[in-house]
């Protein structure tokens, strides 16, 4: 077993393995399944799928290319099933390489020309993979979801018939929800759709929102009839979706403005009428602003009242670090992995990985922290960007062992001491 980069910091959480990935150390999305860490790549285009059997000692890497010029950065797995995003690599356009807040702050349809209808210069692959994984090292594609545009970004998907995503489609201004039915997964079809009012320019919508905010759904996560779906500086939308085919809206809730935007990651806790929400960190130096991550009260859902924020880090100056500081992914309590009503763990960029104990919700407290060493080398192939940690994922299975991605330093195996 090589040596372990040491964290630059840490607190009730220690560093017990780690990969780089078979060699490609930049991951978005990961989940951990039968023993296996299934690794969603941004630069190196693909999945990984890493031997974690052994979380100590992290074996052999299957890698999967995507098709030419696609992004295949989100994941999904449940039973047999892996759910892979695609979409055109908006990172290699050069509309968004040279400037990380043109993706950000603009309308992405408008920004690659298909907020009106087809670009005509196809070169990717737009949609949703759907792989056989019974067999964890020899994933076999089995159906696939297309769209027409720019694709899929991401994927809510804990077994059944169902799986929610937000795409980007011709006619939009920027990805909404789409739902997939997956009665048959080698030929899945869509189910229905929705998206916030202003954002079908193709069908003669007009935005009603100012310019410079970008109203997009990053992702929804569903508890029964009900799908919570964070729109990035759309804030938050709670609906009813028990008409797949029709979903209504209970309420819709937007901070921003006054604060920043960049509304990301719902985690419902329906034992205890509460609704987590993380705000991602989207530009440098906080240039975006500070972004909290809420804690609302939603027992009455069409009228969710935050009642606190979980505590900022402040053990160094991580805004001069360089980099992104604040927010970015939450472990979602998945079937199978770790689940919590009082337990958050929570990626937080260049401040690395976060767990917080919300027992009392009014009250929230840190009990946990590790940043990972910097990155030996850059895979971000965007300009400009700093040699620091960038935690961008992280999946807490069912032992309780973290697994933690980032944008250039592989994965991170950590245990929480709490």
């Amino acid at each position: 077993m090589s040596t372990l980069p040491p964290p630059d910091y840490a607190r009730n959480i220690r560093l017990i393995g780690h990969s780089d990935q078979g060699g490609r150390p930049d991951a978005l999305q990961v989940m951990v399944h039968r023993g296996f860490a299934y690794v969603a790549h941004p630069w190196s285009r693909g999945f990984s799928i890493v031997d974690v059997r052994d979380p100590t000692n992290p074996g052999a890497t299957v890698y999967v290319p995507s098709p030419p010029n696609t992004w295949t950065i989100h994941l999904q797995t449940h039973d047999d099933l892996l759910l892979v995003v695609h979409a055109r690599d908006l990172f290699a356009d050069a509309a968004f390489a040279v400037d990380e807040k043109v993706y950000y702050t603009r309308s992405v349809g408008e920004t690659v020309g298909t907020a009106t209808g087809a670009d005509g210069r196809r070169n990717w692959s737009a949609g949703m993979a759907i792989y056989d994984i019974s067999r964890p090292t020899e994933p076999r594609q089995i159906g696939f979801f297309p769209v027409a545009g720019v694709g899929i970004h991401r994927i809510w998907y804990v077994g059944g018939r169902y799986a929610y995503v937000s795409a980007l489609i011709d006619g939009y201004s920027d990805y909404i929800l789409v739902i997939v039915d997956l009665a048959d997964p080698t030929r899945p079809v869509e189910a229905g759709r929705w998206w916030i009012p202003g954002m079908h320019t193709g069908g003669g919508e007009t935005a009603n929102w100012p310019e410079g905010r970008r109203y997009a759904l990053h992702h929804s996560l569903v508890e029964g009839d009900t799908a919570y779906a964070c729109w990035r500086d759309g804030g938050l939308t709670i609906l009813d979706i028990a008409d797949k085919a029709a979903p209504k809206l209970i309420t819709h809730r937007n901070w921003s403005p006054p604060f920043g935007g960049g509304t990301h990651s719902p985690l419902p806790l329906p034992a205890r009428d509460l609704l987590v929400v993380a705000d991602e960190a989207v530009l440098d130096h906080e240039e975006d602003g500070r972004k909290p991550v809420w804690i609302f009260d939603i027992r009455d859902p069409a009228n969710p009242v935050s009642i606190a924020t979980l505590p900022t880090p402040d053990e160094a100056d991580y805004t001069a670090k360089g980099g992104h500081f604040g927010p970015h992914n939450l472990h979602e309590n998945r079937p199978g992995s770790f689940q919590s009503d009082t337990l958050i763990f929570a990626t937080w960029q260049n401040a690395g990985i976060r767990v917080f104990d919300i027992a009392d919700p009014y009250r929230p407290k840190e009990t946990g922290a590790l940043v990972p060493a910097a990155p030996t080398r850059m895979v971000d192939a965007r300009q400009n960007r700093p040699q620091v940690i960038q935690s961008a994922d992280l999946f807490v299975d069912a032992n309780g062992l973290i697994y933690a991605t980032d944008y250039n330093a592989g994965l991170s195996i950590l245990e929480y001491g709490g």
